[in-house]
Formats: C-alpha cells, structure tokens, sequence
C-alpha cells in the first residue's frame, strides 16, 4: 500500500516514522517543498539571540537519516499543486521546476500554516519567522546589516519572544500593532503587568498604530505609520498565521473553523481515504465539545501519530484540545488553558470569572514571587472552563494541571479537592490554582 504524506515537519513525519514502525512493508512517501524537515520552530527565537549556535542545530532528523535509516522515500524541493482523488494521485512541481505525479492509496495533508502578512505596500519587507530558513534569513540580516535597531509588526506570542532575543543582542526594538489592546486575551490588570515587564526592558510599544506602507531607505526600512513613522535596518511580521488549506480546498474536501480543513477524531478529512494533521487541520475543542483551531506543537506530533494509527482501522481517537499555552518574555511566564470569559460567553456558557494574587512558594523561600492567576467557571453548572496565569516563577508547570482539570470536565468544586503537592520551596500550603479555585467557587 501507498502512503502518501504532503510536508515534512512535525505531522507529517510523525505520521511516517510512526508507520513505519507499526507497518514495516508500508511503502512511505513524504513531499516536502522545503529542503528542511523536522526542526523545532518553536526554538527559533532562542536560536536567534546566540550568534555562537548555527540555526541548522535545531534539526531533530535530517531528511538522509529518514531516507537511510527508516526507508521512508523523502522528496524535498517537491511541491504538491494538485491532489487528483478520482485518480488518487498528487502532482506537483520540483525545485527544479520539473512535474512529478505520484499515486496514494492513503494520503495525508500536512501542510502547517503560513504567516499572515498585512497587505499593504512594501509588505515583502517584512521578514516572517514560521520556517526553518526564516530563522537563517533573520539572523544573517542582523550579522551582514550590523542591526541595531529593529521593527515588529504584532504584539503575539512571537513577536514577544522576538523582542527579548533582539534584546538580548542590544538591539533597541520597537513594535507596533494596530489595536490599543496590549494581549486582549488577558484581563487588563494581568496584561499590564506584561506590558510594563515588555517596557522597562527598553521595548518602543506602539499601540492603536496602524502601519501604512513600508519602504526600503538606503540598507534600512522605514514603516509609515497613520500617526508616527519608524526607521530600523530589519522589520519583522508578527501579525499570525492561517492554516495552508488550499489544496484541501481545491479539490472538493470540507473546511472548518478559520479555513482549517475539517477532520474527525480519527483525522479523517470529508474523504475517509485522506487524513490533516497539524496546524493545517482543525479539533474539537475539550471545554466547548465544538471545532476550533487552534495551532500548537504538541498537537501537531500527536496527531501524525494518531494518523499512522488510524491507517487501516479505527485505532486512535483524539479527544481534543483545551488551547494550552505559555510563552516567556524577559522575566515573566505567561500562560493560558481552556476559555477566557469572552470566548466563554461566546460559546454559550454562563461565565464568572476572578483573578487572585498569591506567592509562588512560601512567602520567606528564596525565589518566591507574586503569581497572578485569573480563573473562569460556568455559573449554571460550576464547570471550570480555563485559566490564565502571569508570573516570574511556577507558572508554566502549574497550567498544566488546569489543562488536566478540562480534559477531565471537572467543576471547580472538583478542583478544589485535588491533592497538589505542597512543600515550602515549591508552593505555599494552598496552591495559587487552588485559592484562585476556592474564591472563584464563591462567586458561582
């Protein structure tokens, strides 16, 4: 049988190392349009504040050791244009520009996800950082240009990594962003808080701006702006991603939730002989029971797994995801799991929400610092529906039990009763998620 696989990072070779272990006779396919396979994207801001450490040390696998040791038949430089299911072929084009069809018997679309670009003049100015060769295009800029000052276009989760590596290099960074919300996901007083972190590290923040146009001046970019304008040798975007669908599109499969292509538990696209996987494809949300789509790593991995599982037969079901996340900037973790109370009162719950401040460990410990935790439960039925959380010290571990918590349904009666483990160095008596959990109970 012919298993066919459309791109190379982290579904897509999940998927084909896993096969290949469960199905060794399976004959494997992977096209990649990259020359880049299994890489942690995820590194690439780190990578970028050490000169010293290549960006090519973030490859987990190359693709000879796929070839060579897995016997798994990997293409780089082949780009998929067509899928073809009346012939269950896909076809494309090679780096060198020559065609290539090949034949599946089961395929799998994982194609990831592509930087939204705002569309306005100059926009091939910006440098987006989503592929491997984004992270070497960005760092030799800062070598060959000298940088010493540099422009972001977003406020997200990258672009906040991004500040602290430029930083980190002594480059004065300024970012801009049209809305005058600083991370709206979060209540304003805990989204302060990251904002005054973001600003005393020397960051320019540039809220309710809306870039115009961007142009080249000599070797430096310089953004018009609606109320300023701002000069920098390198401009970076940071305005988001959208899930690369559109051969799922052109050829007649379902899509969901922001264009994502809509899959069942199993993986399973509107042709039960093609599978998505990764940021390409959509989930059930755990706390909604609805489609959603949201991008992250883990799922990603998972879901080529539960792909190679579900080949022959229905192994595999994945229940979901809650949106967990946590991003670090200069000193402060932030991190999130399940519904903030907007998305809560769009999904039709009836949602409370409390914010509380307590310590990361027992007060008088070395290391003990403020944590602040918000969280949101359902008024009518007392289910815990998510948490975000800010702090220097014990919070990216610590959502992962509010992460567990939905996955399992509980109320936030239920989690208070949870047995955490104390112990001065690491938690006061009555862990931050539990006081947060015993106030919000009052409210509901």
């Amino acid at each position: 049988m012919d298993f066919v696989i459309i791109g190379g990072d982290a579904a897509g070779m999940s998927a084909a190392s896993r096969a290949r272990r469960q199905y060794p006779d399976l004959r494997i396919t992977v096209l990649e349009q990259s020359h880049d396979v299994s890489y942690s994207a995820c590194s690439m801001p780190y990578n970028i504040a050490d000169p010293q450490t290549p960006m090519d040390t973030l490859v987990v696998r190359t693709a000879a050791e796929f070839i060579d040791k897995h016997r798994i038949d990997l293409r780089t430089g082949h780009k998929v244009t067509a899928i073809l299911r009346d012939k269950r072929q896909v076809s494309g084009k090679t780096a060198d520009n020559e065609p290539f069809c090949t034949g599946y018997d089961k395929l799998l679309i994982a194609t990831g996800a592509t930087p939204t670009l705002p569309d306005l003049p100059g926009k091939e100015l910006l440098m987006p950082l989503k592929q491997l060769e984004h992270g070497r295009q960005i760092k030799q800029a800062i070598k060959d240009r000298r940088a010493k000052n540099a422009a972001i276009m977003g406020m997200g989760y990258i672009a906040m990594e991004m500040c602290e590596a430029l930083t980190a290099l002594g480059i004065h960074v300024c970012m801009v962003k049209p809305s005058s919300r600083f991370l709206p996901w979060l209540p304003k007083d805990m989204a302060q808080i990251v904002q005054e972190e973001v600003s005393k590290n020397g960051v320019d923040l540039h809220l309710g701006t809306t870039v115009t146009s961007i142009e080249k001046k000599q070797n430096r970019v310089r953004l018009h702006c609606d109320n300023t304008t701002l000069d920098a040798d390198l401009a970076l975007g940071a305005t988001g991603v959208r899930p690369c669908s559109e051969l799922a599109q052109k050829t007649g499969l379902a899509l969901s939730v922001s264009d994502s292509i809509s899959v069942d538990s199993y993986l399973r696209t509107s042709d039960p002989d093609i599978f998505a996987a990764g940021d390409c494809g959509d989930a059930f949300h755990v706390v909604t029971g609805k489609k959603t789509w949201i991008p992250l790593a883990l799922r990603a991995n998972r879901a080529g797994w539960a792909v190679a599982d579900n080949l022959f037969s229905e192994k595999t079901s994945l229940q979901g995801v809650a949106g967990t996340a946590v991003f670090k900037v200069f000193d402060l973790a932030v991190a999130r799991s399940g519904l903030t109370l907007s998305e809560a009162k769009k999904a039709g719950f009836d949602p409370v929400e409390n914010r509380i401040t307590s310590w990361s460990r027992v007060k008088w410990q070395p290391g003990a610092a403020k944590i602040y935790v918000n969280m949101v439960g359902d008024k009518k039925t007392g289910k815990l529906l998510g948490t975000q959380m800010v702090g220097t010290d014990g919070v990216a571990h610590r959502i992962n039990a509010v992460a567990v918590a939905l996955h399992a349904g509980m109320s936030v009666a239920d989690f208070i009763q949870t047995d955490l483990a104390y112990a001065p160095p690491f938690s006061p008596t009555w862990d931050p998620l539990l006081t947060a959990a015993i106030q919000l109970e009052k409210k509901l």
